[in-house]
């Protein structure tokens, strides 16, 4: 299968920049498939958590993660038959999967599995490296962000509507120490692509990003 007759959406960003929500409605609004690489790591950090493997036991990790059994539906996230939304979502689990995202064993191990996911009519995959990694030649590639204290501001409000207690300094100062982990690691750190327009989403809404990254992609295609 050659990756550039399917259309790629790729949309790469740090941490609680919003992409992963506009780019699952843009998948629902284009009718195409839809990769949330960093839940994929996140399931990964909560297998290693719950079996007791080291965080930094790069070749135990890579293992683990070729014989990970994820899948989503309707939204929710399953490992091994499992639902494991809440916990997968979870602050603890974000961090850990920072840092094992970081490794290339485990990176490796990975990408074949996010490629699965490419099929007709298309695909919206959103990530860390999802444009310069694992699918150079996407059709469009964006580079969604928003600065560190609105991301944290929005997250804050996401976890306290879902009446989880949270701390709005300490997820700041996590989001810092990701947002420094994922530009600095050695392998596929985060980037924004020489071919990849930037969308800063500070002043816009949800429905503004949909509308900017559709208008992006039909431009691209007419």
């Amino acid at each position: 299968m050659i990756l550039s007759l399917i259309p790629v959406i790729a949309i790469d960003g740090p941490s609680a920049s919003g992409k992963g929500t506009v780019a699952a409605l843009v998948a629902e609004q284009l009718k195409f498939h839809y990769l949330d690489s960093g839940a994929i790591y996140r399931v990964a950090a909560l297998a290693a958590l719950r079996t007791g493997i080291s965080l930094e036991d790069e070749s135990a990790l890579s293992r683990m993660a070729g014989k990970l059994d994820v899948s989503f539906k309707n939204g929710e996230i399953w490992l091994a038959g499992e639902c494991v939304s809440m916990d997968a979502r979870s602050e603890a689990t974000g961090n850990a999967a920072s840092k094992i995202a970081a490794l290339p064993k485990l990176r490796l191990a990975l990408l074949d599995f996010q490629r699965s996911f490419l099929g007709h009519p298309g695909l919206v995959a959103d990530g860390r490296d999802m444009g310069s990694v694992v699918f150079p030649d996407a059709t469009v590639k964006i580079f969604l962000t928003a600065s560190a204290e609105i991301r944290a501001d929005r997250r804050y409000k996401q976890l306290i509507e879902k009446g989880i207690h949270a701390n709005l300094s300490r997820i700041l100062q996590d989001l810092q120490q990701r947002d420094a982990r994922d530009r600095e690691r050695s392998v596929a750190p985060l980037q924004k692509c020489a071919d990849a327009s930037l969308l800063d989403t500070d002043s816009l809404t949800i429905t503004d990003a949909v509308n900017e990254v559709i208008g992006r992609y039909q431009a691209l295609r007419a």
